[in-house]
């Protein structure tokens, strides 16, 4: 698929700056992927757009505050003279937090990354956190390990010391109300650097009154990385290189997920991040030979859908309206197919809905 097939306008005027007084009071756009008609609804209806034997899976991974602004200090092995530590103490350096890859080194983009060579430091607040480039990988990647240089742990500091990582679409610097409307109502494992935005709109109120109608939930981890973020080089989507993101399903939940499915119980998923780690899982476990839908435990999701992809899980999505020429625009389309979908689209910025992170959502069934 050529990228000029998943493109469409959008005006400046209609992606969200900042999120509504109240989670649950979203527009919801409803697209039936059987005829591909779409009705204007709110988010407040969703209950009542369910049939009440669904299994609703949602996204519980916490946002991290994974922007942090320190100054650059040296290199580690040769400590710096009084005049270099005075131009040091000048050199501003922005971290951009990507991917742990164990309790103290993380994966990160550095702004200015060509200055920041193998060996040098960099101090955060007054000095009581301090990082180290490791490595340089591609597109501008460091490989950094972190050290607290006070009785506070790395992860306080990270809390104390960074800010939210809003999407580089909202422009405006992130504000303390965001440390909270940038997570869902059920994030609990922390991790992820971009909130799984389809759960945004959930408040505890319109999950009691879900569950009440006798539709389960269940929840899984994924952490949403460089992988869903990253722009599409190539001509064509499917030559596109998806990076890998990290996925827990719990042996609870895949049970659920086995039983819902064996009593023909649709499948609904909470965002394109759902999806992603949903059918990873059963691309796993057929792969495996194994009588389970899904496969439960952790993984790294590799799975890149593009349009013509056979679902194996999943019959239903929520989801927020995405960037053109994305791979999660790709993804929807995927399954709902690219006419109905785009129709959709062109549809929601006529009528002004609010679109991407703090915007308005899609229900698909």
């Amino acid at each position: 698929m050529r990228l000029d097939e998943l493109d469409y306008h959008l005006p400046a005027e209609r992606i969200a700056q900042r999120p509504l007084d109240r989670r649950d009071a979203s527009r919801l756009l409803l697209l039936e992927r059987s005829s591909g008609a779409f009705s204007n609804r709110k988010f407040g209806e969703l209950p009542d757009l369910l049939g009440g034997n669904e299994l609703l899976v949602l996204n519980n991974a916490r946002v991290i505050p994974a922007r942090l602004f320190g100054r650059r200090a040296g290199v580690h092995s040769q400590p710096p003279s009084r005049s270099t530590r005075l131009e040091h103490l000048t050199g501003k350096v922005e971290i951009f937090l990507t991917r742990q890859l164990d309790p103290v080194t993380w994966e990160a983009l550095v702004r200015p990354g060509r200055k920041m060579h193998v060996g040098e430091r960099v101090l955060f607040g007054e000095g009581e956190l301090e990082g180290e480039v490791l490595a340089r990988g591609e597109l501008g990647v460091r490989t950094m390990r972190f050290a607290s240089r006070n009785e506070l742990s790395i992860d306080q500091h990270f809390e104390r010391l960074g800010h939210v990582p809003l999407p580089p679409y909202i422009d405006r610097a992130d504000e303390t109300a965001d440390r909270e409307r940038y997570q869902t109502v059920f994030a609990k494992r922390p991790g992820a650097i971009a909130a799984p935005t389809a759960g945004l709109h959930f408040s505890p109120e319109i999950l009691e009154e879900i569950r009440a109608r006798g539709v389960e939930t269940c929840e899984l981890t994924l952490n949403v990385g460089l992988g869903t973020f990253q722009p599409i080089h190539s001509e064509t989507l499917e030559g596109h290189v998806m990076h890998s993101e990290s996925y827990e399903i719990p042996a609870a939940t895949a049970e659920r997920i086995q039983a819902a499915h064996a009593k023909g119980r649709p499948i609904v998923a909470i965002g394109t991040t759902v999806v992603r780690a949903l059918e990873d899982a059963a691309q796993r476990a057929a792969d495996a030979g194994s009588p389970n839908l899904v496969l439960a435990g952790g993984a790294e999701a590799g799975l890149f859908i593009v349009p013509g992809f056979n679902f194996r899980v999943v019959e239903g999505l929520l989801t927020n309206f995405h960037l053109p020429r994305s791979t999660l625009l790709g993804l929807v389309c995927a399954f709902a197919g690219r006419e109905p979908v785009l129709a959709a689209y062109a549809h929601a910025v006529e009528e002004g809905y609010r679109f991407y992170s703090y915007g308005d959502c899609m229900f698909i069934r």
